[in-house]
């Protein structure tokens, strides 16, 4: 039956499948994947009905707010397709019961004084953290600036990390009892990061809350892996295919992978039924991630815009992109032990990229990539610099970036202020390159690597039938 054929049904709560239940989960970052990832797997949990998740969105303001209102609107409930290579999946995903903005401290810390909480998670990406090269939050950040004055005066803060910190001091008062904090965001150790950082804005407010922190809060560091484009106008067309009106749907990759390494004092649903590992060492499997796929597409959105293309499906049919991603994974690989198998990681890889049908757009990709090329290739760089070797691959990666900022414009960072200062020095390669690794700059030779493949630019060349 065709879609003009059917009924369709909104989606309200006459559509949940069984009783919403009770929030157990707060969660920052209420976008897209966080609804095809940490949402799915719980909904697919075994023990789903007892753990609900109160979402609360990354930044207040702007979509995010309209998002909010429309998932209110739905009850909380929206629809996931599962996009493979020939055809779709819909299904209703309904962990999620409450919906708020992240300006609600009231909510946050209410949900946090429930003994009955159990988990915070978080997908705010790697500079919604706003941290310093040393892992520290940023204090010249004027958000930070005034988060930490909000902090000193009892209110609450407008960023994730003093936010988690102001719930878990109205925890501490509250007698609460422990409590595990779960990033699920592309940095490496993503747990201990966030402890450290957490600890800090903790100092701000109280000895007492320091050492609370450090004896009751677990931090679990995660490896989270699922493609996951932003929403298009496109989107709607799947569920009403199947005969559900959704304004907010997502649309993801068949594959989908967690693995997690922590404790969780006071319970967590049971993941591992949906498919979630975990393990003692996140480490070879969080770098094996970040170096290989979150590498690659720093490197095809950087080099694949710059020729033309738009989607990481249309950039991999470019044979200069494709090149690019392969001379870096010759060298991330070297670096990466071999129970983690690399070599299928990466024709695995090819094949997610390939996936014509996940418009996974390219400018998105490119937003903070100075961030992105600290944490992605940078590593890389220097473990082959440490062992001798020209690092050539990783040298072009960041010439990709450079080359766009210098001839083609920047997209969005959040460290634009820096990059034009860099813009501005007598050697602005070099500048460019010390935002990304200090280290890397101080290296003549690689510096060098770097300024051959900017001269190169192969970005100028536009690709022909079998690029974008």
């Amino acid at each position: 039956m065709s879609a003009s054929n059917k009924t369709l049904r909104p989606l309200t709560q006459a559509a949940r499948r069984r009783p919403a239940a009770p929030v157990r989960i707060i969660h920052i970052g209420l976008g897209a994947f966080h609804r095809s990832h940490q949402a799915w797997y719980t909904a697919h949990a075994s023990d789903a009905s007892e753990w609900g998740i109160a979402a609360f969105t990354g930044r207040a303001g702007g979509s995010g707010d309209a998002m909010l209102k429309v998932l209110r609107d739905q009850d909380c409930l929206y629809t996931l397709t599962t996009r493979g290579p020939s055809e779709d999946e819909v299904e209703v995903i309904d962990s999620i019961v409450a919906a708020h903005s992240i300006t609600d401290g009231d909510a946050f810390m209410a949900y946090l004084e429930r003994p009955s909480t159990a988990i915070v998670t978080t997908t705010v990406t790697e500079a919604g953290y706003r941290l310093d090269a040393d892992g520290e939050p940023d204090w010249s950040d004027p958000v930070v600036s005034a988060d930490v004055a909000s902090l000193a005066s009892g209110g609450a803060g407008s960023t994730p990390l003093a936010l988690i910190t102001v719930g878990l001091e109205a925890r501490r008062r509250a007698g609460a009892g422990p409590i595990a904090i779960l990033p699920c965001d592309n940095m490496p150790n993503n747990g201990s990061t966030v402890r450290r950082a957490v600890l800090s804005y903790a100092s701000r407010v109280s000895e007492q809350l320091v050492e609370w922190v450090e004896t009751q809060v677990a931090f679990v560091s995660t490896s989270v892996d699922r493609i996951t484009p932003r929403f298009s106008d496109g989107d709607v067309d799947g569920p009403r295919r199947a005969g559900i009106v959704d304004e907010i749907p997502v649309v993801t990759e068949p594959f989908a992978s967690w693995i997690l390494c922590g404790d969780f004092p006071a319970g967590r649903p049971h993941w591992e039924s949906a498919g979630a590992q975990f393990t003692e060492d996140i480490t070879p499997f969080d770098t094996r991630k970040l170096w290989l796929l979150n590498g690659a597409h720093t490197a095809l959105a950087a080099l694949g815009l710059a020729r033309g293309a738009e989607t990481v499906a249309s950039a991999t049919r470019d044979a200069t992109c494709r090149s690019l991603v392969e001379g870096f994974w010759s060298e991330a690989v070297r670096h990466l032990p071999g129970f983690v198998d690399s070599d299928r990681y990466c024709r695995d890889l090819w094949e997610r990229f390939d996936n014509p049908r996940i418009a996974h757009r390219l400018k998105q990709i490119a937003e903070d990539s100075s961030t992105k090329l600290t944490i992605r290739v940078a590593p890389v760089a220097l473990a082959e610099l440490a062992a001798h070797r020209s690092a050539d691959g990783s040298a072009a990666v960041l010439a990709s970036w450079i080359n766009v900022v210098l001839h083609h414009g920047r997209y969005r960072d959040a460290q634009a202020d820096d990059i034009d200062n860099a813009l501005g020095k007598t050697d602005p390669v070099a500048a460019l390159i010390a935002l990304v690794s200090e280290t890397l700059a101080r290296s003549g030779g690689f510096v060098e690597q770097v300024r051959a493949h900017v001269r190169d630019d192969p970005s100028r060349t536009v690709a022909g039938s079998n690029g974008a």
